[in-house]
């Protein structure tokens, strides 16, 4: 007989009573009956109930067992009698009635305890990492993070992409956040970083001829943690394909996604081709690049409605270039007056200037701002958001970005208020045609929007002849439910292209030169025509397993200020290290309180 054991804990069913086993596993669950001892023995597999006699020498050691102990158990499989059968368990209807006993290891007294959802604090649960992955909930969160890494392998490879590793020491780039910085012993001063993504290196391995790269890839960014969002490294699918259009990476990337999601939830999923919608109508319609298309709320935009109204508080907004944005949500009009008071008081909270509405009820229309407007532009607005009623129209008015802003949040939090938000599902779509440049607001100079390495469409034609805030580029973000999940596009290969569109943010060809000559001397060599996305897998995990922090489907994360609490990093390093290193630590001085 084996060691330690011949079965796993989830493993025994009824056609194994009168089997000699072994099991070796943790105590999850002890329940003294006096002239019995039961304890639920817990593995990776399953659990199973172990019962105790006490003529066994054991008897007394086990009463004494802390949770969480490790032991192994010889006995005989036992039919249960059909009141005491757990339908709860797979090995529900058997139990291993114990000859031996040994305890493998002594659990002190835990910190928390495992087999209560919700007991422990975030930081104690991050200390004793290690004690919280052996919950139920978390440890199949891992298991599906490992199965979906598994899938989308399987998938990319069958789409006949090749799996690459690039460097994890590297320089800095400018990524849009800070760099982890890893100093050099033998170059002292210097530094290497690690990448915030492989962006660079996937695209020359388009330009060295492999045309179809993925990795299952580490990024690594300084940056504040955010429930969709974990600090210091995440995980992605990294893609890049030569010689396609758009449309050729959103038929892969829906097909592996779709694929994915399917085959790993119970929910309905959109099926391809996932919706498009080009970011200036999203932003209108939905106030944000990601859209939860569960919610059924489109705001609309009547700037023009309040051009030339009597409420001089819009069109005094839209004569200096502000938007009126509307909100039309379906069937509330009986709601009683201090839900749209704490409505108001919400959008005030979030910078809203105030937030007018009408009423449609029975057969007449109410409203704080009813008095402003003429029964022409009534008629207009009933139209144009389809007003029937019951509906109320809610009203945001300000510049277009925070007219955005404030809209996007009032959707999503009337979605959640109203119970609107669909069920059960998952909503897909592309966010595309993103700006190529936009002002910065506190120079007012042309600057880059999204992607400074992104394919203009018209490619030099549109540099040359277009306003630069009117051009789109070919990105595009994938978003499900809410959450994007990835930002791609189509890169610009051209030397000549991207030395113009650096022209027009502001750069001369020898700082392109300097700060990006790797790519520039390499697309001088012959670069095919590219593009890629990179999907986040702990977003897509955190999305399958129903899961609304993302620390929940990461064996190891750090706290939200990166920090790991159970292997204390960042530490303190010795001196010799830091003399080899060439570094002196300047720690700040700590300010005087007030």
């Amino acid at each position: 007989m084996h060691p330690y054991r011949t079965h796993n804990c989830g493993q025994l069913r009824e056609q194994d009573v009168g089997t000699e086993v072994r099991l070796g596993g943790w105590v999850f669950r002890k329940r003294d009956h006096g002239q019995l001892l039961f304890i639920d023995l817990r593995d990776h597999y399953g659990v199973t109930q172990v019962v105790i006699y006490p003529d066994h020498s054991f008897f007394e050691a086990c009463q004494k067992l802390h949770s969480e102990s490790v032991i192994i158990v010889t006995g005989k499989v036992v039919a249960r009698t059909p009141d005491t059968v757990n339908p709860s368990l797979p090995t529900g209807t058997v139990e291993v009635a114990a000859d031996e006993l040994i305890i493998e290891s002594a659990a002190e007294p835990l910190p928390f305890q495992i087999n209560v959802d919700g007991d422990g604090t975030e930081d104690m649960r991050l200390r004793y990492r290690f004690l919280d992955l052996r919950r139920e909930a978390l440890h199949r969160n891992i298991l599906l993070r490992s199965q979906v890494i598994s899938s989308l392998r399987r998938r990319m490879t069958g789409h006949g992409f090749t799996e690459f590793q690039t460097p994890i020491l590297t320089s800095s780039s400018p990524e849009g956040a800070r760099d982890y910085l890893v100093p050099s012993r033998v170059h002292p001063g210097r530094f290497y970083a690690l990448p915030q993504a492989p962006q660079q290196f996937k695209q020359l391995l388009m330009v060295a001829g492999f045309d179809r790269y993925f990795q299952i890839a580490p990024c690594f960014r300084d940056e504040d943690a955010r429930a969709d969002r974990s600090p210091g490294e995440f995980y992605q699918l990294d893609v890049e394909m030569s010689f396609v259009t758009q449309d050729d990476v959103f038929v892969v990337v829906e097909d592996v996604i779709y694929g994915v999601f399917a085959e790993f939830s119970k929910l309905t999923v959109d099926k391809p081709p996932f919706r498009r919608i080009p970011y200036a109508e999203a932003m209108v319609k939905y106030g944000t690049d990601k859209p939860d298309l569960r919610i059924p709320i489109e705001i609309q935009d009547v700037s023009d409605v309040f051009k030339a109204s009597k409420f001089n508080a819009f069109r005094t907004v839209v004569e200096k270039g502000g938007v009126v944005r509307a909100i039309p949500v379906r069937g509330i009009a009986a709601k009683p007056r201090s839900f749209f008071d704490k409505l108001v008081e919400y959008a005030q909270s979030i910078g809203s200037k105030g937030l007018a509405y009408l009423v449609w009820e029975s057969g007449a229309i109410k409203g704080p701002i009813l008095k402003f407007l003429s029964p022409g532009e009534l008629t207009q607005l009933a139209q144009r958001a389809g007003m029937v009623d019951g509906d109320v129209l809610f009203f945001v008015s300000d510049t277009a970005p925070v007219a955005s802003r404030i809209c996007g949040d009032l959707r999503a939090k009337l979605g959640r208020d109203l119970d609107l938000i669909e069920k059960d599902v998952f909503r897909f779509c592309w966010i595309v045609d993103f700006p190529m440049f936009e002002l910065d607001p506190e120079t007012q100079s042309v600057t880059f929007s999204h992607n400074p390495f992104s394919m203009p469409q018209g490619g030099m034609k549109a540099l040359c002849e277009k306003n630069p805030l009117e051009l789109v580029a070919y990105q595009y973000d994938i978003v499900c439910n809410g959450v994007e999940l990835s930002s791609g596009a189509i890169r610009n290969h051209s030397p000549e292209i991207m030395y113009k569109a650096f022209e027009i943010a502001g750069y001369t060809a020898d700082e392109v030169d300097r700060r990006f000559g790797g790519m520039i001397s390499a697309f001088k060599l012959g670069a095919p025509p590219h593009g890629g996305i990179a999907p986040g897998v702990d977003r897509m995990v955190m999305l399958l397993a129903g899961e609304s922090n993302i620390r929940e489907v990461i064996a190891f994360p750090m706290n939200q200020k990166a920090q790991d609490l159970m292997m204390g990093a960042p530490g303190n390093v010795t001196e010799k290290q830091l003399r080899e290193l060439h570094i002196k630590v300047v720690v700040p001085e700590k300010k005087d309180a007030p």
